[in-house]
């Protein structure tokens, strides 16, 4: 076989439908990619003419099912329109941008400065609405005005027009299932304000006086007025900042806008911050994610950024080295912000915490600079009331007595039903006890005492098991296991019990072990059959190999009534009166009382009952 030279074959239709489904996803994107051609044209005769501003009408004509955009912008040339209208692939704009040949590139005249145009794709985009487009030009450098139409097959036809104003207009000639986009006003507003609400060029419909986009906005002033900005943004938002924060730097990126806070609290810690992007005033998308930082999924804002390039679709963004110092910098932006409010208003700055405090404390996991922030603003509950980590730390100084490792301690409770057993515990106490009740915050609580480097900080759960916790906070002295006979007496507590001296005057004090109370509550729900039989298995499994434990509770060898009793045996009546103390003591720790410690305390009542009706 002899070599030959072929040239692509390209199936228009094949094209246009490949486009539709692959690279555009919604069916008003090719009112965007017109509206975006003329913007370009107008763009490129201001480059040439200083004074001249431009405007762009889009006209709707239901009696020839018709959607028409007109701009009075540069123009094309007849071979302009030639060379570039039936290329797919090649725009001006493009060659203008420095992309495709070089031969091409310095036959057109102008600066790609300011324009949108990417791909030389908008027009065929035309084609996802229309059977057929036509385009009349006049180009302000010459004086012959052209005709280029085509429809979804391979010809093209190119004709004189009678087309006598400068600038082009482009006909689209819609299919049946889309006419309503010649017919529906509201609709064709709508969609030209999503894509182009913001170009400095004035868009007008039907004729209409009056422009149908916004144009200008606070985000896009050198110096927006505060509050102007503020409602600006809560109107196109549709919802009131808890806080703004206005961007606009030079280097090492060029970005503009403006980032608020929301209101509405985020559930869970995977949503993701969203912002609208602007390149060159028009909109890619209002959901662009990636951009800020991951850790304030309450980040709402819009942005210039016309370094960025848009994908192919021009609804999204290209993660590419632009992308990545426009994340760095908004995310240092954002933590400078905060950082200045936690010195010059920090009671703002821990509102703001405190309405998303999850969102905060489980993104603070990932991140140091964050958790230094919350040190100062984020509102642990404790035996003392609502305190920071920086003001825990003043609170926690380390007993010189007992600890010789240690210059702070920070005391903590996980278990919620134990709080107010805590608090009473620590009420006359110097130091604080965090409430640390959700796995995140425990977490958290670790991670900050870590980021502490110029003392020697421990953290130690509150429990008769941690290191001078009895000594220290308790009071507790000469701490010894309750001899047999006792140990039996209270079995159906199903706790250990062991005797010491307190500086409290309680009798009594409970200690939970969350594995035994787990341990309970899945026994509770295996009686109901609450439980299925594989998920037993792997229950009874999991316990044998790591037992449960017991809760515990230690009886105040000081107190009066306690000391009284140990000296009687246990058929007497006070030891039924302790029995019931102690029971009281694990239910108020928030024990899970069983049906055997249930039916004990109704005996004990039954018979200290009897016994006082003898008295009588």
């Amino acid at each position: 076989m002899k070599e030959k030279r072929l040239s692509f074959k390209v199936d228009i239709a094949s094209i246009i439908a490949i486009m539709g489904q692959s690279i555009y996803s919604r069916l008003e994107t090719p009112v965007r990619e017109l509206i975006q051609n003329a913007h370009d044209a107008i763009v490129r005769r201001r480059q040439i003419d200083l004074s001249f501003r431009g405007r762009i009408d889009v006209i709707q004509i239901p009696e020839r099912q018709t959607l028409r955009f007109c701009d009075d912008g540069i123009g094309l040339t007849p071979d302009e329109a030639e060379n570039y209208l039936g290329t797919l692939g090649v725009g001006i704009t493009g060659l203008l941008k420095g992309r495709g040949p070089q031969d091409d590139q310095q036959l057109v005249t102008g600066s790609g400065s300011g324009l949108i145009g990417q791909f030389g794709i908008g027009l065929f985009s035309g084609f996802m609405l229309a059977d057929e487009i036509v385009v009349d030009s006049l180009s302000t450098r010459q004086h012959e005005a052209i005709r280029w139409s085509a429809g979804a097959g391979t010809e093209i036809l190119l004709s004189p027009s009678n087309h006598s104003k400068q600038g082009t207009a482009v006909e689209l000639r819609l299919k049946d299932e889309h006419k309503i986009l010649c017919e529906d006003q509201e609709l064709l507003e709508k969609a030209i304000k999503e894509f182009a609400d913001f170009i400095d060029i004035p868009i007008h419909v039907n004729g209409a006086s009056a422009r149908v986009n916004l144009i200008q906005a606070a985000w896009f002033e050198q110096t927006p007025d505060p509050e102007n900005l503020e409602a600006e943004l809560a109107s196109y938002f549709d919802e009131q900042p808890l806080d703004v924060v206005s961007i606009r730097c030079e280097k090492p990126v060029p970005v503009a806008g403006a980032i608020y806070i929301s209101p509405q609290r985020t559930p869970g810690f995977g949503d993701d911050p969203v912002v609208a992007v602007t390149v060159r005033r028009m909109v890619i998308s209002r959901h662009i994610d990636g951009l800020l930082p991951a850790w304030g999924s309450f980040f709402r804002g819009v942005l210039e950024l016309q370094d960025c390039a848009p994908t192919a679709s021009r609804e999204d963004l290209v993660r590419d080295a632009s992308f990545e110092a426009v994340q760095k910098l908004l995310e240092n932006y954002l933590f400078e912000h905060f950082e200045e409010q936690a010195v010059k208003d920090p009671q703002r700055l821990e509102a703001i915490v405190d309405i998303h405090r999850y969102t905060f404390a489980g993104a603070a996991h990932d991140s140091e600079r964050l958790r230094r922030l919350l040190h100062q603003s984020y509102k642990w509950s404790t035996s003392k009331g609502r305190l920071t980590f920086d003001e825990i730390m003043r609170n926690s100084h380390a007993d010189p007595l007992f600890e010789m490792e240690a210059d702070t301690v920070v005391w903590f409770n996980a278990d919620r039903r134990q709080e107010r057993w805590i608090d009473s515990v620590f009420s006359n106490q110097q130091t604080v006890c965090v409430h640390a009740t959700r796995s995140f915050e425990e977490t958290l609580l670790a991670l900050m005492v870590g980021d502490v480097t110029d003392l020697r900080v421990d953290l130690r759960m509150a429990s008769l098991a941690a290191p001078n916790f009895a000594t220290s906070i308790l009071g507790l002295s000469d701490l010894e296991d309750a001899d047999e006979t006792w140990q039996k007496f209270f079995q159906d507590t199903e706790a250990d019990v062991k005797i010491g001296d307190l500086d409290s005057n309680q009798p009594v004090i409970a200690f939970l072990n969350e594995r035994y109370e787990l341990f309970q509550s899945i026994e509770e729900m295996k009686k109901d059959g609450e439980i299925p039989l594989g998920f037993q298995r792997l229950i009874n499994s999991h316990f044998e190999q790591s037992p449960a434990g017991r809760n515990e509770v230690v009886l105040n060898r000081k107190h009066r009534l306690v000391r009284s009793t140990l000296k009687t045996n246990t058929s007497h009546p006070m030891a039924s009166v302790l029995r019931i103390i102690v029971i009281n003591a694990l239910l108020s720790a928030g024990a899970t009382i069983g049906s055997r410690m249930q039916k004990q305390e109704r005996d004990d009542l039954d018979w200290i009952a009897e016994v006082l009706s003898q008295l009588d």
